[in-house]
This record gives structure tokens, C-alpha cells and sequence, in this order.
């Protein structure tokens, strides 16, 4: 079939599945275009993949961007300590610890609400702000002076930042079906890899500062890094795309074709706001099943974050050279991001990839808490990274795409990630034991193994709770033709199948 024929067939495809009381009353002439469609698909694999590396090349890089800016600000006061920073502010105890947890406690509670007000706002507007806001804080953390300034500071980072992450996730999942949102997210969050080993590379040079300006050079890491966050969300306005209904990239065709896939894809279910969809998130146990999902992987994920560098230089190597060591474990973790999450979508499965990282992030953690030699010890360093940090995206994912409808997928999004961020505060005080950290690492094995039996449990529910749906389609005869009875219920749907 040329590709003049689709469009022209796909277009008549749109035009009749625009019609509600048709699909209502499942007339004959739209079930056949129905099918129509399908073999039109069948006809043109290639027309799918072409405009879903589109969607990819006008979306992924930017939100990739903001992501690593988000995690480089959050994560450089790791960078900062081991720059002297903790010596200057005299963070006796466990001073830095309540400086690295604070952060989490006001981004924990404010991620559900961004995540509601992005679907009242325009993203192209609401994340540009949010950016701005954070990139303020950031660069006036600059001018800290004291234990307590700096407790501030970090308090309203957390505030400013909290709506970037889920919001991006959430806005993803408004661009992709669910057959196709792992690898996006791990292209995403995997910008937090380069962040890690960035900031490592940044942090050696930027020291190199001292004293310029009368600035300490952990200072003029803040100051730095906060400028270019304020830069970068000045073009954020511009470069921002709202929805599939509204991008200018897409040709007319492009835009009918997105919009209907993303339609198949959510069975019909509800894209509009009601706060009973938020509240229909807010009651489901699945949705705190992932949460602790969440949060059993997230701990180890921000230990490295904040701890790598730390680690790293009670091994025996030099600051400076910890700066630099830190770098190669972020720079593993985000291949392995990407690919696994490739590979997630490939084969439609999540809980086993989740499992399958844990172990080995487990097994780096034993290396790690039995080892006496600092190259033993490095690796599991590494190992630690590459097993944990490409089970967020899955995860995230997993998440995402077995909630349905547009505001609760948000709604359920967000908790994730607003609650299991809570486990950061944990990650900020179980490294208090140098220089073996048999308390921190031994914590980090007991939340892998959390997430490990969790979600083994996930995956029971799900098929069980798919064989039900099954069994319901049967005794009900009920198709794809009825799916706006159906309309509100979200993932509670008879049709709505969960992801594995």
C-alpha cells in the first residue's frame, strides 16, 4: 500500500471512529473500519516506528536535559562536601545527613499536586516555571553560610523541584502507548546516570575555583550549575510540546494517527478531570504496592547519588580523585538504563527485569560490605549502579501504564514518586559508619530484597486479576465495541488488561 493510500484510508479511519453514538450502538460500518485500520497497520509497520522516532526526536533530548539539570542540582551537594563544603560549614554529626534528607520531605508531598495542575496548565508553561523556581534556589545556594542556611535552601530545592520528574513521566505517558513507554522513560531517567558521572567530572573542575570572587569552589558549584538550570528553562518556553492535538511537528495525518493510537491504546477510558479519578488513585492498594516498589529501589538510588564520592574516598583514594572514580558508575548505570528498557518493551514484561536488577545491585552490596580491598570494593560500587538504577524506569512504567485514564495515570504517577522519595530521607542517614558502611549497605540489601518479593507479589495480582477480566469478557460477551460503558471506571475496566 503507497503511503498516499493509507493517508487517504487512514483519514476516512478517523473521520468515522469520531463518531460516539456509532460506536455506542457498534454499527457494522464502524467495525469494519475498525478492521480497516487494523490491516492498514499490518500493511505499514513501517509507518508506526517512523512516526513514533518522530515523536522521539522532538520530545526525548529536551526532557532528557531538564531531567539531568534536575538530578545534577539535587545530587551536587554530594559533590560539594567532599569539596569542602562540610568543612567551611562546620557539618559536624549528622549535619550533612539532615541536609541531604530535608530536601525530600516538602518534594514528597508537592509532586500529586504539580502532577494535577499540569493537566490543568499547559506543560509548556508549567514546567518552564517549575525550572525557573529551582534554578533560583539552586544558584542563590551559592550564598549559604551556615548549617542552617544551608537546611533552608535545601528545603525549598526540594519544594521547587518536585514537579519535574513525575510530571515529565506523566507527560510521556500522554505521547506513547503502554507498549512503548520503558524505553522512553529509561532514555529519560537516564539522564540521571549522566548526572551522576557529570557532576563528578564537573565538581574537579569546577574546585579548581577557589577563591575566585571570594567564592569557596563548592560554591561556584552551586552558582554554576544553578545559572545554566535558569538558561536552559528560559528556552524551555520554546522548545516545550503540550499534547499529540496541539504539536506543530506533526503533519495532519501524523496527528489523527498518534491521537487514534493513543485512544486504542487506553480503551477509551476518561481524559478529561474529576476529582473522583484522583480519588479512584488515592484508594487502590496497587497503587501502594508500587509505591513500596518504589521506594525499596529508589533508597539505593539515592545513596549513590549522594554518597558515591564519599564511598569512594574512604576506599583510600584522594577527593579529587573521588570526584573522578564516582564517574564510571553512573556512566555504566545509563547504558544499562537504556537497554533494559528496550528490552522491557520488546518482550511487554516489567516485574522480571525489577527483579533481575535488584539481584544485582544485591550482589554488588555484599561485595561492598564483605570487601577489604579497594578494587573489590569499587567494583560492587559499580555493579551496585548498574542493577538498581535501570529498575526505576521499568518500574516507572509498570506503574504508569497499569492505571487507567489520563488523570489518574497522573494522579498514581505521582504518589510513586512523590512517596517513594520519602526513602531518600533514609538514604541520608544510614551512611554513618565509616569507612566499612556495614549499616548503609546492609540497609540498601534489605530494601532490594523488599522490592524483590513485591514484585513477585505484583505480578501474581495482575495475571490473576487479568484472568478474572478474561473470564468477565466471556460470560459477558463483552468487546472492544462497548468500551464507553466503560468510559470512568479506569483500570477497574473489564477490557483494561494489566502489564506483567
Amino acid at each position: 500500500m503507497t503511503s498516499h493510500s493509507f493517508n487517504q484510508s487512514f483519514l476516512s479511519i478517523t473521520l468515522t471512529q469520531g463518531s460516539t453514538d456509532s460506536l455506542c450502538k457498534g454499527s457494522i460500518e464502524k467495525n469494519f473500519h475498525i478492521e480497516e485500520q487494523r490491516i492498514a497497520d499490518e500493511l505499514n509497520p513501517g509507518e508506526r516506528a517512523r512516526i513514533l522516532r518522530k515523536l522521539d526526536w522532538h520530545l526525548l533530548p529536551f526532557v532528557s536535559l531538564l531531567y539531568m539539570l534536575s538530578f545534577l542540582d539535587r545530587a551536587n551537594v554530594g559533590n560539594a562536601k567532599v569539596a569542602g563544603m562540610s568543612k567551611d560549614l562546620d557539618l559536624i554529626g549528622f549535619r550533612y545527613n539532615i541536609a541531604a534528607a530535608v530536601f525530600f520531605i516538602l518534594y514528597s508531598f508537592a509532586e500529586v499536586p504539580s502532577n494535577i495542575a499540569l493537566k490543568l496548565f499547559r506543560p509548556s508553561r508549567w514546567i518552564p516555571v517549575i525550572m525557573i523556581a529551582w534554578g533560583l534556589v539552586m544558584t542563590l545556594m551559592c550564598l549559604v553560610d551556615s548549617f542552617r542556611s544551608l537546611v533552608i535552601a535545601r528545603l525549598f530545592l526540594g519544594l521547587t523541584e518536585a514537579g519535574l520528574f513525575p510530571g515529565v513521566t506523566y507527560y510521556i505517558s500522554l505521547w506513547y502507548p503502554r507498549s512503548e513507554q520503558s524505553k522512553r522513560i529509561a532514555i529519560f531517567f537516564s539522564a540521571a546516570t549522566v548526572a551522576g558521572a557529570f557532576g563528578g567530572l564537573l565538581a574537579y573542575g569546577i574546585e579548581h575555583l577557589e577563591g575566585v570572587g571570594g567564592l569557596h569552589g563548592w560554591q561556584w558549584i552551586f552558582l554554576l550549575e544553578g545559572i545554566a538550570t535558569l538558561l536552559i528553562a528560559c528556552l524551555s518556553f520554546f522548545f516545550m510540546h503540550d499534547y499529540p492535538e496541539t504539536a506543530k511537528f506533526l503533519t495532519e495525518t501524523e496527528r489523527a494517527y498518534v491521537i487514534d493510537m493513543l485512544k486504542q491504546d487506553a480503551n477509551n477510558l476518561a481524559t478529561h478531570y474529576h476529582f473522583r479519578f484522583v480519588l479512584q488513585a488515592m484508594k487502590d492498594y496497587k497503587t501502594y504496592i508500587q509505591v513500596l516498589i518504589y521506594m525499596g529501589l529508589l533508597v539505593p538510588v539515592y545513596a549513590i547519588a549522594l554518597f558515591t564520592p564519599t564511598i569512594i574516598n574512604e576506599l583510600g583514594y584522594s577527593a579529587t580523585h573521588a570526584q573522578l572514580l564516582s564517574a564510571p558508575p553512573f556512566i555504566a548505570g545509563c547504558f544499562t538504563t537504556i537497554l533494559v528498557g528496550v528490552y522491557s518493551d520488546k518482550y511487554q514484561i516489567r516485574g522480571p527485569f525489577i527483579i533481575g536488577g535488584a539481584f544485582v545491585s544485591i550482589v554488588g552490596y555484599i561485595l561492598l560490605y564483605c570487601g577489604r580491598r579497594a578494587g573489590v570494593s569499587y567494583a560492587g560500587t559499580c555493579l551496585a549502579a548498574i542493577g538498581v538504577y535501570p529498575t526505576i524506569a521499568v518500574d516507572l512504567a509498570w506503574a504508569g501504564s497499569n492505571a487507567g485514564g489520563d488523570l489518574k495515570r497522573g494522579v498514581v504517577i505521582a504518589m510513586v514518586i512523590g512517596l517513594g522519595n520519602l526513602g531518600g530521607i533514609c538514604s541520608s542517614f544510614i551512611y554513618i559508619d565509616p569507612p566499612n558502611f556495614h549499616i548503609g549497605h546492609g540497609t540498601i540489601m534489605g530494601f532490594l530484597s523488599l522490592s524483590i518479593l513485591l514484585s513477585l507479589f505484583a505480578m501474581w495480582d495482575y495475571d490473576r486479576l487479568n484472568k478474572m477480566k478474561e473470564a468477565q469478557c466471556q460470560a459477558e460477551s463483552l468487546t472492544d465495541s462497548r468500551r464507553n460503558e466503560f468510559q470512568d471506571m479506569g483500570d477497574a475496566s473489564p477490557l483494561f488488561r494489566y502489564a506483567i
